[in-house]
């Protein structure tokens, strides 16, 4: 295991558990997210390319099982949460910065021309609901809640949330701090 690898994936297991000394039957055994997590933590940073070879086949035969899709070259920050195995969607060229949270149907795609054209850079402490659908070469600030259900397709400043379909932005209402726990801090 690499050490950023490593260092990575306990980033993502201090948000499920709170702590990083969780025996591994305990975070793989019935946690296909984690098995998820930690595949894709090792398909982008294990040591020789046959490793990343590996992992990457891996990660393709956890998505069919999992249908959560999430190219192993999508730049994801530490500390990252879904919230349960179900269908997300996350285009490779997605940038998602630390300690967000996504839930299931979340879709994060990419818009392919005109004055939207490109693909999201979510900020830190980003919580995403159920069937929020994020797209456009947009930015995300830091500490935003998109609501369940809400599309987003233009800019968010941090601090804000967004509700609806389309989105309506309410800023100066940042992400309760109860909706993000076990901030990673390292």
């Amino acid at each position: 295991m690499t050490s950023t690898a490593q260092r990575l994936f306990r980033s993502d297991l201090f948000r499920y558990f709170g702590r990083t000394d969780v025996p591994m039957t305990a975070r793989l055994g019935d946690r296909k997210v984690l098995s998820y997590l930690w595949t894709f933590r090792h398909a982008q940073n294990a040591d020789s390319p046959l490793a990343r070879k590996a992992f990457r086949a891996a990660l393709s035969h956890l998505s069919a099982t999992t249908f959560i899709q999430i190219p192993w070259s999508t730049r994801i920050g530490p500390g990252f949460y879904i919230g349960h195995r179900g269908r997300v969607i996350i285009n490779p060229a997605a940038v998602i910065g630390s300690n967000c949270n996504i839930a299931t149907g979340v879709t994060i795609g990419a818009v392919p021309s005109g004055r939207r054209a490109g693909t999201p850079t979510i900020g830190d402490r980003v919580w995403i609901g159920t069937n929020a659908v994020i797209v456009g070469g947009i930015t995300i600030g830091d500490d935003v809640l998109i609501a369940p259900g809400a599309l987003v397709n233009t800019d968010v400043p941090s601090g804000s949330t967004v509700i609806g379909n389309p989105g309506v932005i309410r800023e100066g209402r940042p992400c309760p701090p109860e909706y993000l726990q076990n901030l990673w801090q390292g």
